[in-house]
């Protein structure tokens, strides 16, 4: 006969080991992220890293040389901030793949168990609890697992 809440533990480390890989593998592609942003007059193109860095710097032009200073400054720095700006949605893009990882961690402990029963009455006492949101949550999660 096996145990009901040791079968829940192993299926929930089960998870945490997917996830982790999932997230390790998010962390390679993240590391090799780039974002590309051309001027609007096409003169220079700027690739930034994950992190931000600048990876290049290609000018395809040679208007830069009869640009007052300043001027050439206010073209790079705008190519550069849009060019990290876009890496940044990339990355928040990616990372909102992990939103409610755990909720559902928790959901493959406990989500329709005897132990959901026994807790309910500590969940009552957390700030927002609403049993009937946790029940959905619960039923979702009974869905997803099929």
């Amino acid at each position: 006969m096996s145990n009901p809440f040791a079968d829940q533990i192993a299926q929930a480390m089960a998870d945490m080991q997917t996830e982790l890989a999932r997230a390790e593998a998010m962390q390679q592609e993240m590391n090799e992220l780039t974002g590309s942003v051309t001027s609007k007059d096409r003169m220079v193109t700027v690739k930034v890293g994950s992190q931000g860095q600048v990876v290049s710097m290609t000018f395809h032009t040679n208007d830069y040389r009869d640009m007052a200073p300043a001027e050439l400054a206010k073209v790079l720095t705008d190519v550069l901030n849009e060019a990290r700006a876009d890496v940044g949605r990339q990355v928040a893009e990616r990372i909102s793949r992990f939103d409610g990882i755990g909720e559902t961690l928790r959901l493959s402990m406990t989500g329709g168990t005897e132990l959901d029963e026994i807790l309910e009455p500590l969940w009552a006492m957390g700030p927002g609890h609403d049993a009937e949101e946790r029940k959905k949550r619960t039923d979702r999660q009974e869905e997803f697992r099929g």
